[in-house]
């Protein structure tokens, strides 16, 4: 089980290094396919007893598709086709409108097949995977993108891993006993500090040295630290809904690891936060 969960572990990363160095239409590809992925798995997990909703009996195992799913595969579809040929803010939120809204029609021309709280299960995980995964891409794409896009990983995946090592070493203070038991206050306090200790050497050995003069470490740091939070919220609440439907695992895409919502949970919500505070933090600091 180690080596398998290592040796995903390193293609993984490799793969996410690959294409967030490349960016553009390889990068577009395989975050599309990653959300939709994850969409499916989190549609599953909503309708797994006892916490689902389902219209039919068949549904409720959580391995059929419903139409209300299928819109929003298609939306996942052409809301990246728009992030890569137009990237404008306002066509993607007009995507964002229209799936909820072709959800509505489906949901009122079929009645009573659907419940209203399967529509709005479909739009969260539309919301959740697929969207707020799409500003990996911003994020790359953007000015600095290069150098920035890498903060997502520092703060979702360093915070991961000092928060394991100081809670292993010292960690006593359980602060999530029912959710996640074996998260501790210290290793909390650690994760965020290394992941910000960890943006900070970043900022100060790289991104300075491609923009002289930016003075832009204790920036990056900030924006580390601040994403390692998120980055915890995000672990969570992807927890939580496991426990609130009764799951172990979202899915067994990646071996050793679970699903594409076990392995991203902290990246999900790491990403949009990275993107935001990119640019209100550093268009500040220059």
């Amino acid at each position: 089980m180690f080596w398998t969960r290592l040796g995903s572990g390193i293609i993984l990363l490799l793969l996410s290094i690959a294409t967030m160095s490349m960016g553009g239409l390889p990068l577009a590809l395989i975050l599309s396919l990653v959300s939709m992925a994850g969409f499916g798995e989190l549609t599953r997990a909503l309708k797994h007893a006892p916490g689902g909703y389902s219209g039919t009996l068949q549904d409720r195992d959580g391995k059929r598709i419903n139409a209300l799913e299928l819109v929003g595969l298609a939306g996942i579809a052409v809301y990246y086709v728009l992030l890569y040929f137009s990237g404008s803010h306002i066509w993607l939120f007009m995507c964002i409108v229209f799936v909820f809204m072709a959800m509505m029609f489906v949901y009122v021309i079929t009645f009573p097949k659907y419940k209203a709280m399967q529509v709005t299960e479909t739009v969260f995980a539309f919301l959740y995977a697929p969207v707020m995964l799409s500003f990996i891409y911003q994020t790359r794409m953007s000015g600095q993108g290069i150098y920035m896009v890498w903060l997502i990983l520092i703060s979702s995946w360093g915070c991961d891993t000092f928060a394991y090592v100081v809670g292993k070493l010292i960690g006593k203070k359980k602060i999530f006993p029912v959710l996640s038991p074996k998260k501790s206050l210290e290793g909390c306090i650690g994760g965020v500090l290394g992941a910000a200790l960890l943006g900070w050497l970043y900022g100060h050995f790289l991104v300075e040295k491609a923009y002289p003069g930016g003075n832009m470490a204790w920036g990056i740091a900030l924006i580390c630290g601040v994403g390692a939070v998120m980055s915890m919220v995000g672990d969570l609440a992807a927890s939580a809904i496991k426990r609130d439907h009764e799951i172990k695992d979202y899915g067994k895409l990646i071996p050793g690891h679970g699903g594409i919502m076990d392995r991203f949970d902290s990246v999900i919500v790491t990403a949009p936060m990275t993107y935001f505070l990119m640019t209100i933090v550093l268009d500040h600091m220059g």
